[in-house]
């Protein structure tokens, strides 16, 4: 009696732990349908958008062509897609390229459409709120909070090399140059600092600018060879939780 109790018992468990991991697979199963879901949803909007949007304006002609680079990247991600992480970043380049199509559309002068879901990338990166001009080296830079013939270019917000860069209007793509290499990420930094710093942004830094670059060069190199690089970039330094995470740099500009 006591050996067909204990079978007993033992077919229940085993009954239980079955069930648990078919629920377990299914609600999996799920969140992967809906992953998956979301992802297409916002992949066939921008779709839509790419293919009907033309403008003449040279800022709108940027952005719908970054809106189609992204559009082209999220298909590519969704169709190699098998996990939800995966679904996500594939939801997250369709979610920049609409950014990119609200810019276009702002620039053509019409309703840029409903608001966007925060983009993961941009979040504490804030926007730019007024014009900043400078010169660096040479070159003429300029950013803004609106499209213009001298700022075609726009950027909804992001980390560069670890550093915030605000959403934008610029007159280069400068974030690119910074995610290179070598010489690229020390000149692609150089001009953020002069664009996005309060005390450089607004002053110029034209006739400053030799000692300027010296100071800056220095503090580069050796903020990328310190040991406490984490610190200074990522954690509680003056790019992280400081000036340019969580204070002036991570909202409005």
């Amino acid at each position: 009696m006591k050996v067909f109790l204990l079978l007993f018992l033992v077919l229940i468990v085993v009954a239980v732990v079955v069930a648990w991991r078919r629920g377990s697979v299914a609600r999996e199963q799920r969140h992967l349908d809906d992953a998956r879901a979301e992802a297409q949803r916002w992949y066939e909007r921008l779709g839509g958008q790419v293919m009907n949007l033309h403008g003449d304006d040279p800022a709108a002609r940027q952005a719908l062509a970054d809106a189609g680079e992204r559009y082209n990247a999220a298909g590519g991600q969704l169709q190699q897609a098998r996990t939800v992480r995966q679904y996500e970043l594939a939801r997250e380049s369709a979610l920049e390229g609409l950014a990119y199509v609200r810019a276009a559309r702002t620039a053509m002068g019409i309703d840029p459409g409903p608001e966007l879901p925060p983009l993961m990338s941009s979040h504490g990166a804030g926007q730019l709120t007024r014009e900043r001009e400078v010169t660096v080296q040479g070159q003429h830079y300029k950013a803004g909070p609106q499209p213009g013939a001298e700022t075609p270019y726009y950027y909804p917000g992001g980390r560069v090399q670890g550093r915030p860069v605000p959403a934008g209007w610029y007159s280069t793509p400068v974030w690119k140059t910074a995610l290179g290499a070598g010489a690229g990420v020390l000149g692609g930094m150089l001009i953020f600092d002069a664009l996005l710093s309060p005390g450089f942004g607004d002053m110029g830094y034209g006739d400053g600018y030799q000692d300027g670059f010296q100071d800056a060069a220095g503090d580069f190199g050796a903020d990328q060879g310190a040991a406490d690089q984490g610190s200074d970039f990522g954690g509680g330094g003056d790019w992280g939780g400081g000036d340019f995470g969580g204070g002036d740099f991570g909202g409005d500009f």
